[in-house]
């Protein structure tokens, strides 16, 4: 298993809580993103990160006009522990049910244990979104990456994320994590370049600019975040990534 860092001062690179478009808000962090969906009937929250960077994800909450309690979902896109090891506390804090890929469930049992499970084609709905959930093995085998709308000026948008483009895992030195997992994150990378998707939103902030859009995004009003050349071209670099792991090790 790939050794964690312990090192992160997660106080360091912080940037204020902001709206990307429609009813999606990004509340940290930089080590491992992790956003918010106002549905009109409450919060569903996406990978609440560490348990040391909890106190950034609820200070933004806060900050956005929020609570804790307006949560009513947390959805982690795949097991490991930026992203999932905050997940027991803030159910905790908030009462929400939590949710991820039936694959990763036991995994996972060590930071959380999910109340409720999701496969290929499945969806959520609550107030006035609707998730849709696909399996993208590799990364995790049980990677769930997610689809829905929002309104942004009157118009709709796509809304799309990889839920877990890391290649470290396909490395032999640092360990697979499941036997096949390079020709299976192939194959989702595939998968995923069928989709349409106008605002691309990354598990981490370097996966689509997250700090540098919401800057411009600030001081301008240009939202870069909309744009359906995003995600393709990230796919691309994903797709890069995966043949130099591929090709070194031949």
């Amino acid at each position: 298993m790939i050794q964690r860092e312990d090192t992160q001062c997660f106080w360091d690179k912080r940037t204020e809580p902001f709206r990307i478009a429609g009813n999606v808000y990004f509340i940290g962090t930089y080590y491992a993103s992790t956003h918010i969906i106002d549905t009109g009937e409450g919060l569903i929250l996406i990978d609440p990160g560490y348990d040391k960077s909890l106190f950034i994800v609820i200070d933004g909450i806060y900050k956005l006009g929020y609570k804790p309690a307006d949560i009513k979902y947390i959805f982690v896109t795949h097991w490991h522990w930026d992203h999932s090891e905050a997940t027991a506390a803030l159910q905790a804090i908030s009462g929400a049910k939590t949710i991820i890929g039936e694959k990763d469930r036991e995994n996972a049992k060590r930071y959380f244990d999910a109340d409720i499970t999701v496969s290929d084609g499945d969806t959520l709905t609550l107030g006035n979104t609707t998730m849709t959930f696909m399996e993208t093995p590799g990364h995790t085998r049980g990677t769930i990456s997610f689809f829905f709308d929002t309104v942004e000026n009157g118009k709709t948008y796509r809304v799309g994320s990889f839920g877990g483009a890391g290649i470290n895992t396909l490395r032999s030195e640092d360990c697979y994590d499941f036997e096949g997992c390079r020709e299976a994150y192939k194959a989702s990378v595939e998968r995923l370049k069928k989709e349409h998707v106008d605002i691309f939103i990354g598990n981490h902030v370097w996966n689509n600019s997250t700090f540098e859009k919401g800057k411009i995004l600030a001081e301008t009003g240009v939202n870069e975040f909309i744009d359906d050349k995003a995600f393709p071209a990230f796919l691309d670099k994903c797709m890069k990534n995966w043949e130099s792991v591929v090709n070194k090790e031949k």
